[in-house]
């Protein structure tokens, strides 16, 4: 996959286009790849998703501090390199870019600059300026700029619309199952192992304390998870807590994510490493005494070897 951060050096072979965030790039997405793919080899032509960075809300609302996102961008062109994709834009958001009609997009944009032979929009996709240009107004403005458009409807699964937004409600609630079911794959975070307070060692469960790749990435909801965790190529049972650590944590601050690797006894500070989410097993809890949270957490390790075998 090629990737572009402006459009000066892209070169694509009667490109199939679709636009959009992506985030999750999850079945609701893969299903409308799937179709740009049919397309491309319908054409003999190439696929080319446009998308955009940072993501619009943080350019036209700065003062949004509470955006948080499935994917990070370098996660997202992981997976979209392995949903097979042969071009990804990666346009720079600004306001004034914001301030495109939808026409002068396509045309000044898609048509001239990316040479583009067919276009590929979600269901609810609304190009330009506050969103104005409607599916409609694109398929007549298609015939006069010489290029072929088609709208992809949602993905439903079980009578619900798959969609990014309700992936993040899912992931923020702690249903990590319902998230990986529309995801595709497992939810994961990505992130270096940072100095902690070393009280898990002191109890014996070790944790390493994961700082995330960006402060825009999706945590999910405070509880310990059933975790796997990917360390220099290999992967490992773990039992992961989100939270403020009450029992150990005398000031109820400093939100932590803290992964307990099983059978796991090598030293992996400023390694980054990747944790996949299989599901929620409780909420974070208080105990009266180290001893009954040891028991807890004893009990946690067999809950999560069961569950993940």
């Amino acid at each position: 996959m090629k990737i572009y951060t402006d459009l000066k050096n892209f070169k694509a072979i009667n490109p199939v286009v679709t636009i959009g965030t992506f985030d999750g790039v999850h079945l609701g997405h893969r299903k409308v790849i799937r179709r740009l793919q049919e397309l491309a080899n319908k054409v003999k032509g190439e696929t080319v998703i446009f998308t955009f960075y940072p993501h619009p809300r943080l350019v036209l609302n700065p003062e949004e501090t509470g955006l948080r996102l499935i994917n990070t961008l370098e996660e997202k062109k992981v997976l979209l390199e392995d949903a097979g994709i042969d071009h990804l834009v990666i346009f720079p958001f600004t306001k004034e870019f914001s301030k495109l009609t939808y026409v002068e997009f396509v045309e000044q944009i898609l048509v001239k600059q990316l040479g583009m032979k067919y276009l590929v929009v979600g269901y609810d996709h609304r190009f330009g300026h506050n969103r104005e240009g409607k599916y409609e107004d694109l398929k007549i403005f298609a015939d006069q700029l010489d290029f072929k458009i088609e709208r992809q409807e949602v993905l439903n699964m079980n009578a619900i619309n798959v969609s990014s937004t309700k992936i993040r409600n899912s992931i923020a609630d702690g249903d990590i199952q319902m998230a990986n079911k529309y995801l595709g794959y497992r939810f994961f975070i990505k992130g270096d192992v940072i100095d902690g307070k070393k009280l898990g060692h002191t109890i014996g469960f070790p944790t390493a304390n994961i700082d995330p790749q960006e402060s825009y990435k999706l945590v999910p909801k405070d509880g310990v998870y059933a975790v796997k965790v990917d360390v220099e190529d290999q992967r490992y049972l773990g039992m992961l807590n989100i939270g403020v650590r009450p029992t150990v944590n005398n000031q109820l601050d400093n939100r932590s994510i803290e992964v307990h690797i099983l059978d796991f006894n090598k030293d992996i500070y400023y390694k980054n490493i990747t944790i996949h989410f299989y599901q929620r097993i409780r909420d974070e809890q208080f105990f009266n005494s180290i001893d009954e949270l040891k028991a807890q957490l004893a009990k946690d390790k067999i809950e999560v070897t069961n569950l993940l075998g």
